[in-house]
């Protein structure tokens, strides 16, 4: 399948976990070639049934719809997965040219679709604005208050 854009061929970086998973994933997938024999059509894909066939759409939506409810989080569409992909790649301060790379987006107007900015890191913000306004020495009983988040 060919991306929609330039931008959308790139080269991706993974985290180590997830090379080690795939590594993994990659074993299973050998092993289902051997088995399935002259069955195995070989496309290339690097998730496909056991018989080298592409995913079924629906078993993949009901597996992932399985990953949401063993995780213990609201139902949402895979393609949330990007959104969410989006918002931590904010969360983490990645600068936006980065993350354009990463996501595959050709223009910035793509970081307004996809990341959402959390309360978290609104109070984050507030936090250390707090800090860099208000310095003062540092009582240490532990009362310091933290950040709110009030109706704009």
């Amino acid at each position: 399948m060919e991306p929609k854009s330039r931008a959308g061929r790139r080269v991706l970086s993974v985290p180590p976990p997830l090379v080690l998973a795939l590594l993994e994933h990659r074993k299973v997938q050998d092993a289902e070639r051997q088995r399935a024999a002259d069955v195995w059509q070989d496309d290339g894909w690097m998730f496909a049934q056991p018989t080298g066939r592409p995913t079924d759409p629906r078993a993949d939506y009901g597996e992932w719809k399985d990953v949401l409810k063993a995780a213990g989080v609201r139902e949402a569409r895979l393609h949330d997965a990007r959104h969410t992909a989006a918002t931590f790649l904010l969360v983490l301060g990645v600068a936006q040219r980065a993350v354009m790379d990463v996501m595959g987006w050709s223009k910035i107007d793509m970081a307004q679709r996809y990341q959402h900015v959390p309360d978290e890191l609104r109070q984050s913000i507030a936090t250390q604005l707090g800090g860099l306004l208000w310095t003062g020495p540092d009582d240490g009983d532990g009362d310091e208050p933290t950040a709110a988040s009030v109706p704009a």
